[in-house]
């Protein structure tokens, strides 16, 4: 017998968030089917927090910070990153969340759910053309950054450890790699 999985549009979805039906759930859409979000360990919450709050500082009125909050993509996903890079259109997120075109990059910060951010959220962002995308791995501490998108994948895809980097739509924010993970 096979299985076949009923498939969400984001507008479906949007109704069941309205009725209440998922009040009491951590879920986000990913690819038309409503995923359970994995609990967030203490290290996830304070690396990720803290990052943020960097951010805010450096890119002041350049950039918004949201923290897991929605973006809404063309491929029927609303995924919650641990970090939206967006531009300051203020008011305008009333009306809806981020786009991609209004995305300048996405952080996740990952433990458990590692694979899904690796290989899943990877190619939704990808198609969904954003032009960067960084993990943070806090199994190995390490950084790996995706960028360039073509289709469901990065053209480029690196691990950093160690040094610093600078991404894509503000080269003039230095980013010490130990300061992502480290104490």
């Amino acid at each position: 017998m096979t299985l076949t999985t009923a498939k969400w549009t984001i507008d479906h979805y949007h109704k069941m968030i309205e009725a209440g039906i998922l009040n009491d759930r951590k879920v986000e859409l990913l690819n038309g089917v409503i995923v359970e979000m994995v609990p967030e360990g203490t290290a996830h919450t304070y690396f990720s927090d803290r990052l943020a709050n960097r951010l805010r500082v450096a890119l002041s009125t350049r950039a918004q910070i949201r923290e897991a909050r929605p973006i809404t993509l063309p491929n029927n996903s609303e995924p919650e990153p641990d970090i939206a890079v967006v531009q300051p259109l203020n008011d305008i997120y009333l009306e809806h969340h981020p786009y991609p075109e209004n995305i300048f990059w996405l952080i996740e910060y990952a433990d458990s759910s590692l694979s899904k951010d690796l290989e899943e959220k990877s190619k939704i962002y990808a198609a969904a053309e954003i032009q960067e995308y960084w993990v943070v791995n806090l199994r190995d501490r390490q950084l790996i950054v995706f960028r360039f998108p073509e289709g469901d994948f990065y053209q480029q895809r690196n691990t950093f450890r160690t040094g610093t980097i600078e991404p894509l739509a503000f080269a003039d924010l230095t980013i010490h790699i130990s300061q992502l993970m480290n104490r």
